[in-house]
């Protein structure tokens, strides 16, 4: 179950989690989705979560001119970050949404996609039956999700460096939200209980890259709601655990340059 902290993406967070997050994590995946999107040459495209617009950016330019898109985030800061950072954004529709009550017409959009966003849903099948409700028919709803915390090796160590720090209380924000739904057949179910019969799923390993291990930890322990675990428990201890986090990442890799394997799930459903 998320805390109250889990979806808090404010104040200077989205700031680092496009500076750290988007180049070590998340700019891979964004190329493979848009690539997927676009190929379908749709009319209408729909992103929910779109967080500060790294899928936005790849997609933007493979859409046709004439294509509607609509880009919505749950956080207003997110949203606003991606809106600055987008060339040629006023081509785009941008909207402050919530993906469990999209606020659009049904059968509405070709392409619906969320990168990285399901996993912060409190009910995926409402969720996932929202994207089908506005989907038109033989639309199609692109995601992806993280697989489990294991296999993305730096959100392990930063996990693994904070436990250690906080045994009898654990940070696992990581664990618990972003990895914590990576289960292929549950997947499958939630989409089936939202309206998705026709689902295609490829799980997919990538290498996340940091100039530093000072850039791994200041990227998860201040640039994701990690940041809020580690203040609750400890409210002047933000650089600290930063600190700790940044020997941990250095004893296994070094002080350069950082590189590791991450896997995700890229899902296909069609309506």
């Amino acid at each position: 179950m998320m805390n109250t902290t889990d979806t808090k993406f404010a104040g200077s967070v989205p700031a680092i989690y496009e500076s750290h997050m988007v180049p070590m994590l998340f700019r891979p995946y964004a190329a493979m989705l848009a690539e997927r999107v676009a190929a379908s040459k749709p009319a209408s495209v729909l992103e929910t979560a779109a967080g500060t617009g790294v899928v936005t950016r790849a997609l933007a330019p493979l859409l046709g001119a004439d294509t509607r898109y609509v880009v919505t985030d749950l956080n207003p800061d997110m949203l606003a970050q991606a809106r600055r950072l987008q060339a040629n954004g006023k081509r785009l529709e941008w909207r402050q949404a919530d993906a469990m009550n999209l606020p659009f017409e049904d059968a509405g959009f070709d392409a619906v996609l969320c990168q990285f966003g399901v996993m912060f849903l409190p009910d995926r099948p409402a969720g996932y039956a929202q994207a089908r409700r506005v989907l038109r028919p033989g639309g199609v709803f692109h995601f992806n999700a993280w697989d489990d915390l294991a296999s993305n090796v730096l959100a392990d160590a930063v996990t693994r460096a904070l436990t250690a720090e906080f045994p009898d209380d654990p940070i696992l924000f990581m664990d618990r939200t972003p990895h914590g739904y990576h289960d292929t057949d549950r997947i499958r179910a939630d989409l089936a209980s939202g309206g998705f019969d026709d689902v295609g799923i490829q799980t997919v390993t990538a290498e996340s890259r940091a100039a530093t291990a000072r850039d791994v930890a200041v990227a998860f322990c201040q640039g994701t709601p990690m940041r809020g675990e580690i203040e609750a428990r400890d409210p002047g201890g933000l650089a600290r655990c930063t600190d700790i986090a940044t020997r941990y990442i250095e004893d296994r890799w070094g002080s350069g340059p950082v590189a590791a394997p991450m896997r995700a799930h890229m899902v296909v459903a069609r309506a």
